[in-house]
């Protein structure tokens, strides 16, 4: 569920800045749609690593 919120929270930021970038410069629809990708990039770039099967806290997958 942290994965989840984390990831949202990127995007969110991407979308807020690219509405700002995107009033500033009168191109909105270009930086809404940056501002999703660029979120979307950072949520992932800043994910934790998975675990493969096996490797939980107690060993169980």
């Amino acid at each position: 569920m942290e994965r989840e919120r984390s990831f949202g929270f990127w995007i969110a930021i991407g979308v807020a800045t690219g509405v700002a970038i995107g009033v500033a410069t009168d191109e909105l629809g270009l930086w809404i749609s940056l501002g999703v990708a660029i979120g979307a990039a950072l949520g992932f770039s800043f994910q934790p690593p998975r675990r493969k099967d096996g490797d939980g806290p107690d060993g169980d997958s």
